[in-house]
């Protein structure tokens, strides 16, 4: 969702537009907020939040919906979303599962039509993750980069 405050509309000071959504079954949730300081922002909705909430939908059924609401608050009293840290771990989850993925790949061997592996593949890449993370401290940042 973007939101944004137009140039000749200024919020007080003190105040921001917060964002949250609730999804069908469970109460509302912040997503983010605008505020003078920071007068737009392209905010994930993400819902639902826990994705054992999701709802199987027999056919020809009804869609989901949700609820998005918009409140002017006290800018203090919002919490903080880093966006830019959940980015981070995101890549670095992708990228460390994609160490994981070449590694396996150096040991697959064709049987039919499936890709097998050694049964210790996971124990022999997390040994040797752990062992170049122990040996270099910035072996982890370098994901991210």
């Amino acid at each position: 969702m973007c939101l944004f405050l137009l140039n000749d509309q200024m919020l007080p000071a003190d105040k921001a537009l917060a964002v949250y959504v609730q999804s069908p079954g469970s109460s509302f949730e912040y997503r983010g907020a605008v505020h003078n300081a920071c007068p737009s922002a392209v905010i994930p909705l993400l819902w639902p939040a826990n994705p054992s909430q999701m709802l199987l939908m027999p056919p020809g059924s009804a869609p989901l919906t949700a609820q998005i609401g918009v409140s002017v608050e006290d800018l203090a009293t919002l919490p903080l979303l880093n966006l830019g840290q959940q980015k981070r771990v995101e890549e670095l989850a992708m990228k460390v599962g994609e160490n994981l993925f070449n590694f396996m790949q150096s040991f697959c061997t064709v049987e039919g039509d499936k890709l097998v592996v050694p049964m210790d593949i996971l124990n022999r890449w997390f040994k040797k993750f752990q062992d170049k993370a122990k040996l270099d401290p910035e072996y982890l940042n370098r994901f991210t980069l």
